[in-house]
């Protein structure tokens, strides 16, 4: 299977259609579990009432919902642990150590979920995460949307800086139309030259990969997926406890190298 985009030839290396119904591919995705980051509202969980194939569609499924914290410890200053419970459920699912690319396209089709809190997001993060101190092992935001401006989706790079913060995000939004009611393809084009952000097929935003820096500049090195739909934290803000369930719709995943000529 190929395709051509922005006049370069593509062919599909790595792909999931989620033809075949319940639990996500075992061989292509992990789990995130418990309270992860952003101090999130949610509890991320692996069971199918929160992440499932149906119909030909993963399903990542936000619900109103307590849920015990199974790591809670009361003694440790981290959101992480010391948070006893959860008011909300939902999933949070990745390729580390199963599918890491460097360069290529990423083509995501999905409808989003709707209603004040919702987080979900297309995204990737250097293969070494676990090894290094953020930002160090990059992170490339496809897409995230947030529920409460519900006309636009957002595509950032965030990378390793010299600055107060240690870092510098590179991106842009963009207005789309009735993202919640419609499936649209979300896209990158990565490249040892660029990094292009695309929504249905047009380019939004484009970054000079050498912006990053000569060394050890992180998109240079290879990514892996994820797939996850987040309730309120730093960015989201107040979550309605009124719209649940709210589910995040994903038709296809597909990955592109570009074909050598």
């Amino acid at each position: 299977m190929s395709l051509s985009a922005n006049s370069q030839s593509y062919e599909l290396v790595w792909a999931d259609d989620f033809d075949v119904a319940g639990k996500p591919d075992p061989e292509k995705w992990n789990y995130e579990t418990g309270f992860i980051r952003n101090l999130e509202e949610q509890i991320y969980t692996k069971r199918k009432k929160n992440v499932k194939i149906r119909d030909g569609k993963l399903e990542i499924i936000a619900r109103k919902e307590v849920f015990k914290n199974k790591r809670y410890n009361p003694d440790v200053k981290n959101y992480r642990l010391n948070t006893s419970s959860a008011q909300y459920t939902s999933a949070s699912i990745n390729t580390k150590d199963k599918f890491e690319f460097r360069y290529g396209r990423v083509d995501v089709k999905a409808k989003l979920p709707s209603g004040k809190g919702v987080w979900p997001a297309i995204w990737m993060l250097g293969a070494n995460f676990d090894e290094i101190e953020y930002p160090k092992a990059g992170e490339i935001d496809i897409m995230e949307f947030v529920g409460k401006a519900p006309g636009e989706i957002h595509s950032t790079l965030h990378f390793p800086w010299n600055n107060d913060k240690g870092i510098r995000s590179d991106g842009n939004s963009r207005a789309i139309d009735s993202p919640s009611e419609k499936y649209h393809i979300y896209s990158l084009e990565w490249t040892a030259e660029k990094i292009e952000f695309l929504v249905d097929g047009s380019v939004h935003h484009s970054f000079n990969t050498d912006e990053a820096g000569e060394t050890d500049n992180p998109f240079r090195k290879p990514f892996y997926l994820m797939l996850n739909l987040a309730l309120g934290g730093n960015w989201a803000g107040e979550v309605d406890p009124e719209i649940f369930p709210q589910k995040f719709l994903i038709d296809y995943v597909r990955v592109y190298k570009q074909v050598e000529k």
